[in-house]
């Protein structure tokens, strides 16, 4: 039970981590300086040791890591969606949720098989970000490999599955849909992480 509390609450705050960078994304009009401040997120995530299920799953190989995941992502969108109705009680909620409502309308508009793509570029990213903090052996090519590499998946606006679930959050909007396009993120997640991790263990 500890442990399993233990890696709850290191989900819940990766995902408010993942939050806090969307609040800030939100807040400013460029989308190129959202995008930096955005790894805001990440650098929480890996310097403090939370867990997010877009990077932990990277590393997934065995029965108990399936099932530290179940957790984590559980953890993670109790994280998003606690910040993500706090910020709804404020004064900020009508920006917030009107640049959010366009965002999600994007991907409640989109086909499946783009959002399974781009979740899957996504994690692209997030691989590259993480791995590089993780194997780099200087600290500026650490800082680096995160800054790109989540600077990558914003710009491109590639989905994010939990970073999606904080937008839907503070936007008040959790449909049918929007839990069918949560799903196919995530599992596009899930197999870009994975694949392209098991390619460099296989090839490098």
């Amino acid at each position: 039970m500890k442990k399993f509390l233990k890696t709850l609450i290191s989900s819940i705050l990766a995902g408010i981590s993942i939050s806090l960078a969307g609040f800030i994304f939100l807040s400013v009009d460029n989308k190129y300086l959202g995008s930096v401040l955005f790894t805001l997120g990440l650098f929480l995530v890996c310097t403090r040791s939370y867990n997010l299920y877009t990077g932990k799953v990277c590393y997934c190989k065995t029965k108990q890591d399936i099932k530290n995941l179940l957790i984590i992502i559980l953890g993670n969108f109790i994280g998003t969606n606690i910040t993500g109705l706090l910020l709804r009680c404020t004064r900020y909620v009508q920006a917030l949720s009107t640049k959010a409502t366009s965002i999600i309308d994007i991907k409640l508009s989109d086909n499946l098989l783009s959002l399974f793509i781009l979740a899957i570029i996504c994690n692209v990213f997030i691989f590259v970000a993480v791995d590089g903090y993780k194997k780099s052996k200087d600290n500026v090519s650490k800082y680096l490999s995160l800054f790109f590499g989540v600077i990558g998946f914003v710009i491109t606006g590639t989905e994010h599955v939990v970073a999606d679930m904080f937008y839907f959050a503070v936007a008040g909007n959790y449909t049918s849909k929007a839990f069918i396009v949560l799903l196919i993120v995530f599992l596009g997640n899930t197999v870009g992480g994975r694949l392209y991790s098991l390619i460099e263990e296989k090839f490098f």
